[in-house]
């Protein structure tokens, strides 16, 4: 490939730095006036932490961020167990059509609204009460496509012969499954669970449709909403950098148990 002259390579550089610091500029706003002493949340006054501690006393805060811990535990367990599953029974069989692989993965490209109206009207129709319970079932539909992505492409490179191996010597399914097949695909397990984690953390189109009414069914995201419409304030920026932080953390975590997987 031809090498690219000084001026192209000072306009892609140009081009690429414009392109960070659109995405960026305003999350490292959004850090540093989470630690502004003063109420008004464009104009700094000091540094204080006084707004991530006024979160601890908020009762809404606290009860949402509950809800929102249970339901991406319980739906990333659901979904990481299921997606797994999914995952080896596609990779075993190896044969199959690409209507069943658009099926599996339909609910990591159909937009959120239009799955959250699909939830919502699938739960009315079974006269489901709205609440945690089905926040976690919807949480669980889309999450488990990314599960089954993640391990999947750990299988792909996954030597077949040593579970017929297993098999040949006289283990059972059970006894191959966790003494064979689970420690090699763990890190890709793990990091499905992770990024599952992640997405729930962060969701709030499909929650904000398939909860209930009151506080007891309120994810975090749902409460950021609440809070936005009467304005911004520091509070609202330590919550958001928190939560932001929580993720990056979780993704983090996920792609570095993630790195290498399709190679090996």
């Amino acid at each position: 490939m031809a090498e690219r002259s000084p001026a192209t390579r000072r306009t892609l550089w140009l081009v690429l730095s414009l392109v960070f610091a659109f995405l960026y500029i305003p999350i490292a706003v959004l850090v540093a006036l989470s630690f502004n002493e003063g109420g008004l949340p464009t104009a700094w006054s000091g540094f204080s932490l006084k707004w991530y501690a006024s979160l601890a006393g908020n009762s809404a805060i606290l009860s949402a961020a509950l809800n929102t811990l249970i339901v991406a535990l319980v739906s990333t367990a659901i979904a990481t167990l299921l997606g797994t599953l999914l995952a080896i029974g596609i990779e075993m069989r190896r044969q199959y059509g690409k209507a069943l692989e658009a099926l599996i993965f339909a609910p990591m490209i159909i937009p959120d609204i239009v799955l959250a109206i699909a939830l919502l009207s699938f739960f009315s129709m079974l006269n489901l009460t709205m609440g945690l319970h089905t926040i976690i079932l919807a949480h669980v539909v889309f999450n488990l496509a990314f599960v089954c992505s993640v391990v999947r492409a750990r299988l792909k490179s996954f030597d077949w012969s040593i579970v017929e191996a297993s098999a040949d010597l006289g283990a059972s399914a059970l006894t191959t499954f966790r003494r064979v097949t689970l420690p090699v695909i763990a890190p890709a397990v793990i990091a499905g669970a992770l990024l599952a984690f992640t997405l729930s953390v962060d969701e709030f189109i499909i929650a904000f449709f398939t909860a209930g009414a009151g506080r007891a069914s309120t994810t975090l995201p749902m409460q950021i909403y609440a809070m936005i419409r009467f304005g911004i304030t520091p509070e609202i920026n330590a919550l958001a950098t928190i939560v932001m932080a929580v993720s990056i953390t979780a993704l983090t975590l996920s792609q570095r148990l993630n790195r290498g997987i399709i190679g090996q």
